[in-house]
């Protein structure tokens, strides 16, 4: 049984890949709720009011999803999802400062350790020059006007968290390799990861 995760900054094609892989084995398929955290448009709009509430959201959001995969699948034995739960660390720590970002931080310590890690993590990087026409196509309208030195200091943070990262880790340099438009390349992606985690 193995639990594969997905992860990378906005726009990299997590959820595509996720369920390119979930399908491939038949896996349950997880994937992160985004446009029912009621502050997100406010927070693109007014990031330092609405940071703490929309990251405190996303943090008991993504905790609740977590401990439902922890009881499994009658239908399942695999699960595919398309976060990790430490991203919402790596976002609220570009977003939040001070008293907020201490308080954050005790919380999410407080339900990380209620947690079960993953198996296997896939990393996806890809520069912002890659990823600003990808959100566009995408149309969602909270993203319309995203900072493009948002999605590089986001980069850099996910760097940073992946050079110390506790789970078995695969990273994909997603600017190079097209697994949504071009089959071959995806099939040959699927074939490394599913080797990866042991589910081939």
């Amino acid at each position: 049984m193995a639990n594969i995760v997905v992860e990378g900054p906005i726009g990299v094609g997590k959820t595509s890949l996720t369920r390119f892989l979930a399908d491939a084995i038949g896996a349950r398929e997880v994937l992160e709720v985004v446009e029912d955290n009621p502050f997100l448009a406010s927070f693109y709009r007014d990031p330092t009011r609405y940071a703490f509430s929309v990251q405190t959201y996303f943090l008991l959001s993504r905790f609740k999803q977590s401990q439902e995969l922890g009881q499994g699948s009658l239908f399942a034995r695999h699960t595919v999802a398309d976060y990790l739960f430490e991203k919402d660390w790596i976002f609220a720590s570009l977003n939040l400062q001070g008293d907020e970002w201490l308080l954050y931080q005790d919380l999410f310590r407080s339900l990380s350790l209620k947690l079960a890690g993953p198996d296997l993590v896939v990393y996806l990087r890809a520069a912002p020059e890659v990823l600003l026409p990808r959100i566009e196509k995408r149309g969602r309208p909270f993203e319309r006007d995203i900072d493009p030195e948002y999605l590089r200091r986001l980069g850099n943070a996910y760097d940073a968290w992946f050079k110390h990262c506790p789970y078995p880790l695969h990273v994909i340099e997603a600017d190079t390799v097209d697994f949504v438009a071009s089959a071959p390349d995806r099939e040959r992606l699927l074939r490394e990861l599913l080797q990866l985690a042991k589910v081939a």
